[in-house]
């Protein structure tokens, strides 16, 4: 596992507004997913992570399904803003956000031990998949066609004989790969990898690609 901070819930206040008292509810469902996975949350368990009632929890969100479907959006609306803020970089060159689109998928305030653990859960739990497909299937396809539109600029500034959508689908499958390598783990020395690791083998696939273009 990585070595970065992980997410704990904040201090309560009884005078919070209305967003620091949802944010503090979807910071402490992010940590009781980590912990318990999507099917053995309980309300009881975040209102206990937070410091708070389960009346509080019911009172902002009504439901478990919302809460955690408002989790959800906030994970997915942070990483969007993230990858979305690399490509708006003033005076980079196509190269260059692809690169930071790419890498930035082990940036530290995305990229936490609670976090990845939080995404796994709607990810690969067969009760948390609906809600990820319906929330996250936009934010999926929106940058799917940058990366490939990225990618297409690259191929034809260096005359690659490639095609853009292959290799968009090979990098965010190899994205996708490192994150679920980085939080199963592993006891054997070789086959463990961290974030630093991880970055290390997305940039030699880009320079597998785009040799014109990137280093190792």
């Amino acid at each position: 596992m990585t070595a970065v901070t992980e997410v704990t819930a904040p201090p309560t206040s009884r005078k919070a507004s209305r967003p620091v008292r949802r944010q503090q509810l979807i910071d402490a469902t992010i940590v009781v997913l980590a912990r318990k996975g999507y099917s053995a949350l309980t309300v009881a368990d975040v209102a206990k992570t937070a410091g708070l009632s389960v009346g509080i929890i019911n009172f902002h969100f009504e439901s478990k399904e919302k809460l955690l479907a408002s989790c959800l959006t906030h994970l997915a609306e942070e990483y969007y803003r993230n990858w979305q803020s690399a490509l708006a970089t003033p005076g980079a060159t196509v190269a260059e956000k692809l690169q930071m689109i790419i890498l930035g998928d082990f940036n530290d305030k995305i990229f936490t031990p609670d976090k990845l653990a939080a995404w796994i859960a709607f990810w690969g739990e067969t009760q948390g998949r609906p809600i990820y497909v319906e929330i996250c299937s936009a934010y999926d396809e929106e940058r799917a066609r940058t990366v490939s539109n990225l990618c297409e600029k690259i191929i034809k500034e260096g005359g690659y004989k490639l095609a853009p959508n292959t290799v968009m689908r090979a990098l965010e499958s190899l994205g996708d790969g490192l994150w679920l390598g980085v939080a199963a783990g592993n006891s054997h020395a070789k086959l463990t990898i961290n974030a630093s690791q991880a970055r290390m083998a997305l940039q030699a696939m880009l320079v597998a690609f785009f040799p014109k273009h990137f280093q190792a």
